[in-house]
């Protein structure tokens, strides 16, 4: 039975740059009241010291990246770098059973660390180069997609969080099913039950009959923001007034504000940026609806979250979402990539009252009852129960070979 878990992700709060950050803390947490100790080994960020512990969950943050890099490459080949430098010295002391890594770009690290030490490996593909980018078109991707590979290829179970991303493992690197686990992501509804006057904060973005529709993610290309600013003329055609509130982060932010001023509705549109938890807590209290427009999303944490906070969700049909967002039960499914379709979507919300209501409520029984951490938590863990077991049994096959093979060789002498 594992005791312990070596953690290796390149983002932990308060570094977060995706979803992956948040499903590395609640898991780990999670994990931790399960019995298990858990070590975070992670990325440097700002104003953090370099070893904390979060209710339980050893956090260790490389403190070594103090040399500029040309590029991200190079700054993950450091990080990876870093990352062995802590995880070997704490094996040393603690000693780990399982080494459990997400995405590519701790795979030197962990590749180290089942080579050199002879944990099992499990690893976790959160997303792939080619469904982020629509393909492999440069050097760089191809780098990556190697390193998913070979990722996959080490790693002795393979966790992924929709069988959207379970399929596009099968076919994109030929993994065997039976190395495949699919464990959904989850969320805390607790963690979205908070007393606060909303109004203060609706005023500061809409006047009383105002709808305010809220994205969450990064600005990148396959999130699909582009979409929802162009669903946002014939959204206001019916609501005048309604405000998109945008928060996030990333390089397609200046395009999306000059997309927002071509199309007329910049007036409309407000880009927040980065917001902490908290804010963004009280953000979800005030939205009457959250959209999730994506072009490519492997499970969608943040449709999750909405139906946690009991808002409607709008979304596309892509990828996880399409696992637990039951059209017109849970959420409002939408064609991908599809301006009109996704302005159908909000309108359909805006104007039913009572369908928003049932969709509140069908969507929170969901999180209640199947994507909540303690169940996957129990998931992973008896995935690392499967993984250590058969290392254990292989280790004891090897030995036994081995002295059946001494002991074939001293009959032979004699």
């Amino acid at each position: 039975m594992p005791k312990r878990v070596l953690m290796l992700a390149w983002e932990y709060p308060p570094r977060v740059i995706g979803g992956l950050s948040r499903v590395v803390w609640a898991l780990s947490r999670e994990l931790v009241k399960s019995g298990l100790e858990v070590h975070v080994v992670t990325a440097d960020h700002p104003g953090t010291r370099e070893y904390d512990l979060d209710e339980g969950v050893h956090v260790h943050r490389v403190k070594s990246q103090t040399d500029p890099t040309p590029d991200f490459l190079h700054w993950v080949a450091r990080l990876n770098i870093g990352m062995l430098q802590y995880a070997i010295q704490l094996h040393r002391k603690v000693k780990f059973d399982v080494v459990h890594a997400h995405d590519w770009m701790v795979t030197d690290a962990a590749w180290v660390m089942k080579s050199g030490f002879g944990l099992p490996l499990v690893s976790t593909i959160h997303a792939t180069e080619q469904g982020r980018m629509g393909g492999i078109h440069t050097d760089m991707q191809r780098y990556v997609n190697q390193l998913e590979w070979r990722l996959t290829f080490e790693s002795w179970r393979v966790i992924v969080n929709s069988h959207h991303m379970e399929h596009e493992l099968q076919h994109l690197f030929q993994l065997p099913p039976d190395k495949i686990r699919m464990i959904p992501n989850g969320t805390d509804p607790s963690h979205f039950d908070v007393q606060f006057d909303p109004q203060p904060l609706r005023n500061q973005y809409a006047a009383a009959e105002q709808k305010i529709v809220l994205y969450v993610g990064r600005l990148v290309n396959e999130k699909g923001v582009q979409v929802l600013l162009e669903a946002a003329p014939q959204v206001l055609q019916n609501y005048p007034g309604t405000q998109f509130l945008i928060v996030g982060t990333g390089y397609f932010m200046d395009e999306l504000k000059g997309r927002a001023h071509h199309l007329g509705v910049d007036h409309n549109v407000k880009f927040l940026g980065y917001v902490g938890d908290d804010e963004l807590i009280q953000l979800y209290k005030i939205a009457d609806i959250v959209a999730i427009p994506s072009l490519y999303e492997p499970f969608g944490i943040v449709a999750l979250e909405a139906m946690a906070a009991q808002v409607p969700a709008v979304v596309s049909d892509v990828g996880g979402l399409r696992d637990f967002v039951v059209h017109m039960e849970t959420g409002v499914t939408t064609y991908a990539g599809n301006s009109q379709s996704l302005a159908w979507g909000l309108l359909e919300v805006l104007r039913n009252p009572d369908l928003a209501e049932k969709l509140r409520k069908n969507a929170l029984d969901s999180v209640h009852n199947i994507y909540n951490w303690k169940v996957i938590s129990q998931k992973t863990h008896a995935v690392y129960k499967e993984v250590v077991e058969e290392a254990a049994s292989a280790a004891d096959s090897d030995s036994e070979s081995a002295s059946k093979s001494k002991s074939s060789k001293l009959l032979t002498r004699s």
